[in-house]
């Protein structure tokens, strides 16, 4: 499958989909599929596209491959550990926090994304107090996150983090009112904990700040688009309700918080890789595009002919 010659600008794709490369192949290889904006993967273990160890030097480094390849920053996806853990060294976190912010800053990203919490669903401490930590902890990096002139979103809903559904979610999200802090949409996290995507939308609606893409079934949610269960026209009529302007990133790791997840791949799997994000993008594009129009037009069979052609 071939993606349209000019794909919808607010669609981009992240370097996580390119974890098993470095920065430079993976912008170049994000680039040569068509696409203008990327998220900046900077997930420790998952996707080491920035060096952990942030200091000046590696952040101009960073700064000038993304400027090198032409594509704009939408957002940098970061993790400095789980703001839940009552043994965590917050000064610590805060100063990597503001590293991550100055990156942000220095390659024109819009925010920084940080996560809810721990791996896993249990809480550290009590459901509460872990709440309280992630929301006090996301504050102040909205505070800091002014200086440099960029915006803290939260990835609300994981489904292998502290706040898994939809229920969580909004605990936070009502721990954060006033802060600034707005939550990003992955899609599948939604499917995978069993939530309704629909109604997530309606009821998160304009302070969703970007929306993440990928397949899902309950229970799972890393599907290549297509062989999953979401329904996505009805996701983007929901987008479409609501009036969403924001961006979208496919997102579609080959593998997750596993030992080997940023391994090398031989040159079949790389192949492979890079069909399936194209793949992805043939299938998006259409619906994306889509909400420029005034009454989108959006069904089952829209996507299901689109992904065949």
């Amino acid at each position: 499958m071939t993606p349209p010659a000019d794909l919808p600008q607010r669609l981009g794709c992240s370097t996580i989909s390119f974890q098993h490369l470095p920065l430079e192949g993976a912008l170049a290889e994000i680039e040569r599929l068509g696409f203008a904006e990327v998220d900046l993967g900077a997930l420790p273990g998952v996707c080491d596209h920035v060096p952990f160890e942030l200091d000046d030097a590696a952040i101009a480094q960073v700064a000038a491959s993304i400027a090198a390849s032409g594509l704009r920053v939408r957002s940098v996806n970061g993790d400095v550990g789980a703001f839940n853990d009552p043994g965590a060294d917050a000064s610590a976190q805060a100063a990597h926090v503001d590293r991550l912010l100055a990156l942000t800053a220095a390659v024109g990203a819009d925010a920084l994304v940080l996560p809810c919490g721990a791996l896993g669903h249990e809480p550290l401490d009590s459901l509460d107090a872990d709440l309280e930590r992630v929301a006090a902890a996301l504050a102040r990096a909205a505070d800091a996150a002014s200086a440099h002139g960029v915006e803290v979103w939260v990835e609300s809903l994981h489904f292998l983090r502290l706040c898994f559904d939809r229920e969580r979610a909004e605990a936070l999200h009502a721990l954060l009112a006033g802060s600034g802090v707005r939550p990003i949409l992955d899609v599948a996290h939604v499917v995978a904990a069993g939530d309704d995507l629909p109604a997530t939308i309606r009821a998160w609606g304009a302070d969703i700040a970007h929306v993440h893409l990928r397949d899902a079934v309950p229970g799972e949610f890393s599907r290549p688009i297509g062989g999953g269960s979401i329904d996505f026209p009805a996701a983007f009529r929901a987008l479409a309700d609501i009036g969403y302007a924001g961006g979208f990133a496919l997102e579609l790791p080959s593998r997750a918080y596993v030992d080997d997840a940023t391994g090398a791949m031989d040159d079949a799997a790389r192949a492979a890789r890079v069909d399936a994000i194209r793949d992805a993008a043939a299938r998006m594009a259409p619906l994306v595009a889509g909400l420029d129009l005034t009454h989108p037009s959006l069904t089952t069979e829209s996507l299901t002919t689109e992904g065949a052609s």
